[in-house]
């Protein structure tokens, strides 16, 4: 599935998931924008991919996803570089440890629901311009098994799942006239330097290890795998859709 020629915007690309998808992307010809929080991982998201790409190439952006104008800024800085965005994956996210509902706090509650859904209908609201203007696109958000089949503990971290999912299918119904697809990618737990951070008294990684029938954690690669697919010209009818890329979990 190549991916040559193509300009893609991915975001939460330096670590994880979207770490192994921007270099998955470079490899298949793409161009990327590499953008994170963390300048330190961009660069070296960057350097990865400069190391392992022929065709693809990528620039480091450092941004905070949930801000408005560090958005607007990143799509216009990949615009500028290389002169259109036929992928935008929204894919930054932060977890949630297991906490009950009475004891989250309105400030994480908040945090979550910014990072994880706010930040993908700014990249939407900034990218779908250029999107219409150069014919079509593809937006690709990461969502959650969570949201699909919630756990105990995780009420805002599920709401932010939940509204990511939602929130793809909305517009992929609105811009299918724009030639504009939208799908949603649910992993299940992911072996990433994030995964610890969820487990708090009786779920731990072991736990949700054992939930998924096929006896493994997901690997950042798994996603990578599913977005190259979205994203690439074999899936041209398919819009609107949640992947769960979960071994099972969702069953």
């Amino acid at each position: 599935m190549p991916l040559n020629d193509s300009v893609a915007v991915i975001t939460g690309a330096g670590s994880g998931m979207g770490r192994a998808t921007a270099r998955l992307f470079a490899e298949r010809g793409a161009d990327v924008a590499v953008v994170d929080l963390d300048g330190d991982a961009v660069t070296e998201t960057t350097s990865m991919i400069e190391d392992v790409a022929d065709d693809g190439s990528a620039i480091p952006v450092t941004a905070d996803v949930s801000d408005t104008d560090d958005v607007a800024a990143f799509v216009e800085r990949t615009v500028e570089e290389f002169g259109r965005i036929d992928v935008l994956h929204n894919n930054a996210g932060i977890p949630q440890q297991s906490t009950p509902v009475e004891d989250v706090t309105e400030e994480a509650w908040d945090r979550i629901q910014n990072v994880n859904l706010k930040s993908a209908f700014l990249g939407a609201k900034y990218a779908v311009p250029h999107m219409r203007e150069q014919g079509g696109g593809v937006i690709l958000n990461t969502a959650s098994t969570a949201g699909i089949r919630p756990r105990t503990g995780l009420s805002a971290y599920c709401a932010s799942k939940g509204g990511m999912i939602t929130l793809t299918k909305q517009l992929a119904h609105e811009l299918a006239e724009d030639g504009i697809r939208v799908n949603a990618i649910c992993p299940v737990a992911t072996d990433t330097d994030m995964l610890p951070e969820f487990a708090a008294g009786d779920l731990s990684v072991e736990l949700m290890r054992e939930t998924i029938p096929l006896g493994r954690l997901a690997e950042p690669q798994d996603v990578a795998h599913a977005a190259a697919f979205l994203a690439s010209d074999e899936a041209a009818m398919v819009t609107g859709t949640a992947l769960e890329v979960d071994g099972g979990r969702d069953i």
